[in-house]
């Protein structure tokens, strides 16, 4: 069975069982009728994945990986926040009449920033001390931007990583990262970002020549909506399988090179995708 169901899982059941119910509280999400959208929130929660074992996609119910993919090349190697450079629609809700979402997401990882070495965007900076400092404990992005908050359709769920890199017994550096995400709404999208920044570390690691390692999750608010619970419970009851084999278009080696149809999957083995789920706006 994939590793990452088994985590999902044991996360699922530390909401339900043990966490807090905000019905009847102050809460700014709602329901597409206008109905408040109440969770049930644990705080705290961090989830391991070792990219080295296996890829964390869950098997419960499938993950859109090549849409992960997408997603993430617009955020972190486009730079962008215009809705018309994804080919999803995932982000239309929140799009304005520019076709933006604001200065949020890529937008921040655009801006160029002044270092001692010279002019960088966070992304570029990245590459650049993974490639000529590893060992730097300093190795981060951050797109929860104060000053930009009020020109964001959406503010940044999952906002910072953390890179550092270790070494493997052969003396082979290993890339690790630290995702750091304040909300996560855990049926909707819990494993979406999992996995996308699982295929991230990958080709940070491919491009400075290294071993993706573990991602680890931090998540603030780990919430499931109270209309989301029923359709959970059985989930969780679903039959599980091993987890798929995820890697990169061997021939490609530069960041910047990558192509959504450059993320190779076989042996994804997994449970109808479970359709008409309510999203809380």
């Amino acid at each position: 069975m994939s590793k990452a169901d088994v985590i999902f899982i044991k996360m699922c059941r530390d909401i339900i069982d043990n966490g807090t119910d905000t019905k009847g509280e102050k809460v700014r999400p709602h329901w597409e009728d206008g109905t408040p959208a109440y969770t049930i929130k644990r705080f705290g929660i961090c989830n391991r994945y070792d990219l080295r074992e296996e890829f964390p996609a869950i098997t419960l119910r499938p993950t859109g990986l090549k849409s992960c993919f997408d997603e993430i090349l617009w955020i972190w190697q486009k730079k962008s926040n215009d809705i018309r450079d994804l080919g999803s629609h995932i982000w239309d809700e929140w799009a304005g009449d520019d076709h933006t979402i604001g200065k949020a997401y890529g937008y921040q990882l655009s801006v160029k920033h002044k270092y001692k070495e010279g002019e960088f965007d966070q992304v570029d900076r990245v590459i650049y001390d993974l490639k000529n400092n590893p060992y730097s404990r300093r190795i981060m992005t951050n797109i929860y931007v104060h000053q930009d908050l009020h020109e964001m359709n959406l503010y940044p769920c999952a906002y910072s990583m953390t890179f550092n890199v270790t070494k493997d017994k052969n003396d082979k550096l290993v890339l690790n990262g630290v995702l750091n995400q304040r909300s996560s709404d855990v049926l909707v999208a819990n494993n979406w970002n999992v996995c996308q920044y699982a295929i991230l570390l990958m080709m940070f690691a491919r491009e400075c020549d290294m071993i993706p390692g573990e991602l680890v999750h931090m998540i603030a608010d780990a919430h499931i909506y109270d209309r989301h619970i029923p359709i959970v419970e059985e989930m969780l009851k679903r039959p599980q399988f091993p987890a798929p084999k995820v890697s990169l278009n061997p021939d490609k080696k530069h960041f910047y090179d990558f192509v959504k149809d450059d993320l190779i999957i076989e042996d994804y083995q997994k449970n109808d995708q479970i359709k008409n789920i309510p999203v809380a706006i």
